[in-house]
């Protein structure tokens, strides 16, 4: 794939594939194209070239929210969800709407308020406006409404960026836990203790090119990405 923005190329050429069942670590440098290309597999940006193929469709250009029904959820950088509907409303949106099965609404406040217990969210503000929750609690928030559209993909843009050692051991657990269910997960981390811990493979974008695509111990110790990305923090 290849997105031009104005004279910039801000992913060129990338080849990349998730097999069923995988966690694909994504890393690089801030404005290596981490997020364009996840925003160009979830439909939010159309590539310049190249094609997007899943299970073996081709989705390249199709809408977001046709995209999410075929079975790709992503969470955002920034944890925005809403803020003035409910926690409990804002994952219903995600059941009712994310997926073909269309349950009704009190089917769907069932199936919402299990999944905000499946990813950690306190039981006590599933009544509490979105504007009122604090940076953790936004953060699981947005999983649980990506995870109510029944994703075979799930693409995370720094889920655990802003939590503290404790609360990223709690995320890293609970990617696995759904990795488990047997769904296939890209996620983008600049935590690189994470990234090793959770993914089986770990790709490296550089100026919107990939430089490295291998298992975790191969990468960081690839001289090239030591010198463009991990530097003096390479302790693995």
């Amino acid at each position: 794939m290849t997105k031009q923005i104005g004279g910039l190329t801000a992913v060129n050429r990338v080849d990349l594939e998730i097999g069923n069942g995988q966690i694909v670590g994504l890393v690089g440098p801030n404005g290596a194209g981490k997020t364009t290309l996840l925003n160009i597999i979830s439909g939010i940006i159309s590539p310049t070239a190249g094609t997007v193929s899943f299970c073996g469709e081709n989705i390249t250009g199709m809408k977001p929210d046709r995209i999410c029904r075929k079975g790709i959820a992503k969470t955002f950088q920034i944890a925005e969800s809403f803020p003035n509907l409910t926690a409990k409303e804002c994952v219903m949106i995600g059941v009712i709407f994310g997926n073909d099965t269309a349950p009704g609404m009190k089917e769907a406040q069932s199936q919402a308020l299990a999944i905000l217990a499946e990813v950690n969210f306190p039981s006590e503000k599933a009544e509490t406006l979105n504007r009122n929750l604090n940076v953790v609690e936004l953060k699981r928030l947005q999983l649980a409404r990506a995870l109510a559209s029944r994703p075979k993909l799930l693409l995370l843009d720094e889920l655990t960026t802003g939590l503290n050692p404790k609360e990223s051991n709690e995320a890293v657990d609970l990617i696995r836990k759904i990795r488990d269910r047997g769904i296939s997960i890209l996620i983008i981390e600049h935590v690189m203790s994470v990234i090793m811990g959770v993914s089986d493979r770990i790709v490296v974008l550089d100026h919107g090119e990939k430089i490295a695509d291998g298992l975790p111990h191969e990468v960081v110790n690839n001289q090239r990405v030591i010198d463009t990305y991990l530097g003096d923090f390479n302790a693995f």
